[in-house]
């Protein structure tokens, strides 16, 4: 109903009841609250139906308030965040009970701001200033590509004006008590173990032998000392690796550690598909981002130094809020065809294009020829000195034979540190992360494979920090944190109980169960495809003949396998179908790779980076049990089936050499969980302990 047409004193006849007396003031009176109550039911009816029952909905103050509402959850304290997470008990039920609350508060926040704007709609009709004027119809705001859009609030009554800055302090208090009296939800995963009672199981007697992490409080508090600058929020974006899971696995967790590094939002890509994950796409879903695969929301709210957001969250807050320019015209540039749900879509090329052309995009940080390092402290001149010190340890490199089984300790100085890694890597210089790319309020990594522009390495022989004791937070936060998710897990737990369940019965008292990643199918690496008879005669002095064997392989045909049977219990993961019921047959390689690892004796492939991940967990497992060797980090019973010259690269510790992206090496899990208690969050001085 528009106040335009309310009845004026001087134009309208006054309304009569049939066989009523003439009408009085108050009836007057009563007519205005009667309108009144019908303009409120009628903004009340429009705006639920408006806010709830047409979510696509564009109208100016709807989305404003949406943006409003989402920045301030945004900008909540980490550290109040991260306690959230961690700080309580109460399951799931509790965790719905609190979404509910902050739903009914969102609907009464919204009941209530259509009260203020009825109540001031009756204000301007019975007010006698007002008599002569209409009321403005409510107009919707045009958008003009490069130009900010500016809100059009309704008229506020004089009195009103003078109330509503005590009612906004009013409700800021409300807001503050009504946060501080949430109570912290649980974390959705078990994070020093693996519980598998919402995953089908097994037990978590059975589950617990696939646990290698650990839970370390004092760890989930650790900050950067760059760039958490209070109120000045900054983005890291970046594109997956184009190859398969494993290479985009390693690209993920060079960034996310980057991310923390630089004090940077990191901003998930939207889900899209995967090169070869995409099995019975019209049975099961094939568009996978990676907190399909890993805990990444939860991540986020476990560690005070690291936030992760959706990229349709970035492009909600950032974007669509025109704080992104084009880097040629310096125009506000919005997101193609003003997108921002890019989940699922079959073309990301738009979305990437749009994202290189408005971000840092710094194309020389290339891990063949560069390492990021950081600082202990913020500022230039640290930066200098990083760059004094790989000078230094450069112009005294030395032999990487003389670090063979002779690893720098972890807690030696910058300069030795640096020393090792100049010794093996051909890199001619670092990537500093200087005072541009600290003032990029976005800085994007690309990924490029016809430019050669590619994350394609690990993260700890890209990321070099002088303090030690940072080193070693980012090896213990990808073991720690960076883990396949529950689903996976529990999955995989499910065959390795079946796996010693069947080796049991067939003699071995221990359960025990031997295994091989055999790599075939689009294997560009063509020396290392050999037969299955070569195969096993690299094995046979390490692995009995009868013994139960799981074959992690991407490669299905029986006749190439049957050199093995001939000798083995063989047995590959389609074998276990009652255990992966309603599992995604996509997840299979993840699960391989977990049953596999637990395996007495491996055998994997040369220059695979999914046998190079099976080798990193075997690393882990065997510093938790403390392993024959576990002090240099080498790995026993651990080998490569390609050739008698490559089969014990891992019984010794080895230096990071290239290609790094073809093998794990040991230093990403050789005493990792040393100085944490002096672990600190900002730059006081560092103190090497050198045994």
């Amino acid at each position: 109903m528009n106040a335009a047409a309310a009845p004026t004193a001087s134009t309208t006849t006054p309304l009569r009841r049939v066989g009523s007396s003439p009408s009085t003031n108050a009836s007057s009176k009563t007519y205005l609250l009667f309108l009144s109550t019908c303009i409120f039911a009628t903004m009340t009816t429009n705006f639920i139906h408006h806010h709830l029952a047409d979510p696509h909905n564009i109208h100016k103050r709807a989305n404003l308030k949406f943006h409003n509402q989402l920045k301030m959850s945004m900008t909540s304290d980490n550290t109040t965040r991260m306690k959230k997470r961690l700080g309580g008990g109460g399951g799931d039920q509790q965790q719905l009970e609190i979404e509910q609350e902050e739903e009914e508060e969102v609907v009464e926040e919204a009941v209530a701001e259509v009260a203020i704007a009825a109540s001031v709609a009756v204000a301007t009709i019975s007010s006698p200033h007002n008599n002569d004027q209409s009321s403005a119809t409510d107009q919707s705001p045009v958008e003009e590509v490069g130009e900010k859009i500016e809100q059009q609030s309704p008229p506020i009554a004089p009195e009103l004006q003078l109330q509503q800055p005590q009612q906004q302090q009013q409700q800021s208090q409300q807001q503050q008590q009504s946060q501080q009296q949430l109570q912290p939800p649980p974390p959705l995963h078990e994070l020093s173990g693996l519980n598998c009672h919402d995953h089908n199981g097994p037990s978590n007697d059975l589950a617990a032998e696939m646990v290698y992490w650990q839970d370390i409080p004092s760890d989930s508090t650790f900050k950067s000392p760059i760039g958490n600058e209070v109120g000045h929020r900054k983005y890291l974006t970046f594109e997956p690796d184009g190859g398969g899971f494993n290479n985009a696995r390693m690209n993920m967790e060079t960034i996310v550690v980057m991310a923390h590094a630089m004090g940077r939002t990191l901003v998930l890509p939207p889900s899209q598909h995967v090169y070869l994950l995409q099995k019975d796409k019209k049975k099961q879903r094939v568009h996978f981002s990676f907190a399909d695969f890993y805990h990444m929301e939860q991540i986020g709210y476990e560690h005070a130094g690291l936030d992760i957001i959706s990229t349709e969250e970035f492009l909600l807050t950032e974007a669509m809020a025109g704080h992104l320019r084009n880097k040629t015209t310096g125009e506000v540039s919005f997101p193609p065809d003003n997108r921002t749900n890019w989940d699922g879509a079959e073309d990301m090329f738009p979305l990437k294009e749009y994202l290189r052309n408005t971000t840092l995009t710094p194309l020389d940080w290339d891990p063949s020829e560069c390492m990021a390092a950081f600082p202990s402290d913020a500022g230039p001149q640290h930066f200098e000195e990083l760059n004094d010190m790989f000078k230094e340890a450069y112009s005294t490199k030395r032999s990487r034979n003389e670090y063979m089984d002779n690893p720098v300790a972890v807690n030696a100085s910058p300069v030795d540190r640096l020393r090792e890694v100049v010794s093996g890597l051909h890199i001619g210089r670092l990537c500093i992360y200087d005072q541009r790319m600290q003032a990029a309020p976005v800085v994007h990594f690309m990924c490029y494979h016809k430019m050669r522009v590619r994350m394609l390495t690990h993260f700890y022989a890209f990321l070099f920090f002088e303090d030690w004791r940072h080193d070693l937070w980012s090896k213990r936060f990808v073991r720690d944190h960076l883990r396949y998710a529950d689903e996976i897990q529990c999955a995989a737990a499910r065959v390795v109980a079946a796996l010693r369940k069947r080796s049991r019965n067939r003699g071995n008292i221990n359960g025990e169960y031997d295994s091989f990643h055999i790599r075939r199918g689009d294997f560009q690496y063509k020396d290392m495809l050999v037969d299955a008879n070569a195969i096993y005669k690299n094995a046979k002095e390490e692995i009995p003949d009868n013994s139960t064997v799981f074959v992690a392989t991407d490669h299905m045909g029986k006749p190439f396998f049957q050199p093995l049977a001939d000798k083995y219990d063989l047995v590959f993961l389609k074998d276990f179908e009652k255990e992966l019921e309603g599992v995604n047959t996509n997840l299979y390689g993840m699960i391989d790779q977990l049953v596999a690892s637990r395996g007495r004796v491996f055998f994997g492939c040369m220059h695979s980076t999914f046998t190079g991940y099976i080798f990193r967990m075997r690393g882990y497992h065997a510093q938790k049990e403390k392993a024959l060797g576990w002090e240099r980090g080498a790995l026993h019973n651990s080998f490569y089936y390609t050739s008698a010259g490559d089969k014990r690269k891992y019984e010794q510790y080895t230096p990071m050499h290239p290609p790094t992206y073809a093998r794990e090496f040991p230093t990403s899990w050789r005493d990792i969980d040393r100085g944490i208690e002096e672990l600190l969050s900002s730059g006081e001085e560092v103190v090497v302990d050198v045994e």
